[in-house]
């Protein structure tokens, strides 16, 4: 059995157009958003509704992570961990399918409730940009156990992790989260469903992922035709690399979804994709 879940995400601070235009993707591919956050977001866009994120997962979490700038505001990659956290606090709660808000939807998502929902980000790892975990599947046990943790150290980092981490405890350091901006992400995921045996679980690559690693293929003039045909791709988790508030570029795949899923885009019914 299927559904059209609801999709949720986490955001901290402003959001800037190519977030926007994602949101809206979603939306107009008929889903529920909503957008977990601290503070009220500036330019959130109609239709997309905002919910308390201390509720979820209080702020407080975050000083296990890395120590906040001197008025109090997150440093460096603090909001990435946090919200690797966050998504498996939701997953707990039986709150919906997680999307980053850099997730281009190009058709509506259907997901098998009792089943994880993932995909291949490289040949090797499995992304968490979009995320679907049953809220007693192992995976979400393991992060629920992590979390009572102070120091944040799981069993299940790779060797490679383990070593970088012994070096950092030599020369003082003390969290985990100071070693690697995704330890607790994609890295994790991989090894948690490594260990439970649902990485069979993992659609291919391209469902989610097939401009990722290529921004160039986004942001610059090109034949796009076949990324936004191929029923293959469900969406496109798109890598900005500071490009996130650029004007688009004519001709570009970034121009087309900003006239595509501008605020007076019509919701496409669920499960139909419209190139």
């Amino acid at each position: 059995m299927t559904l059209l879940p609801d999709v949720v995400t986490f955001w901290h601070g402003p959001l800037n157009r190519l977030r926007q235009t994602c949101l809206q993707s979603q939306v107009a591919a008929g889903h529920k958003v909503t957008v977990y956050s601290f503070d009220p977001i500036p330019g959130l866009p109609d239709g997309i509704a905002n919910a308390e994120a201390e509720a979820i997962l209080p702020h407080a979490f975050s000083e296990k992570l890395r120590p906040a700038q001197p008025d109090g505001s997150w440093r460096d990659w603090t909001t990435l961990q946090f919200s690797d956290f966050f998504r498996m606090r939701l997953m707990a709660r039986r709150a919906g399918l997680w999307l980053d808000a850099d997730v281009l939807l190009l058709k509506a998502v259907e997901i098998d409730p009792a089943k994880p929902f993932f995909a291949w980000e490289r040949p090797r790892q499995i992304g968490n940009s979009v995320l679907y975990l049953p809220p007693h599947d192992p995976i979400v046990t393991a992060f629920e156990n992590l979390m009572k943790q102070d120091e944040l150290t799981p069993d299940w980092l790779a060797l490679r992790h383990r070593l970088t981490f012994a070096l950092h405890r030599l020369r003082g350091s003390k969290r985990l989260s100071d070693i690697r901006i995704a330890i607790f992400g994609p890295a994790a995921l991989t090894a948690l469903a490594d260990r439970f045996g649902s990485t069979r679980e993992a659609l291919p690559r391209k469902s989610f992922y097939a401009v990722h690693s290529q921004p160039k293929r986004f942001f610059e003039p090109s034949d796009f035709s076949a990324l936004i045909s191929d029923p293959e791709i469900w969406g496109l988790h798109i890598s900005p690399k500071g490009r996130g508030s650029s004007v688009p570029v004519p001709g570009s795949l970034y121009a087309w979804a900003v006239e595509r899923f501008g605020p007076t885009a019509a919701p496409a019914q669920a499960g139909t994709t419209s190139p």
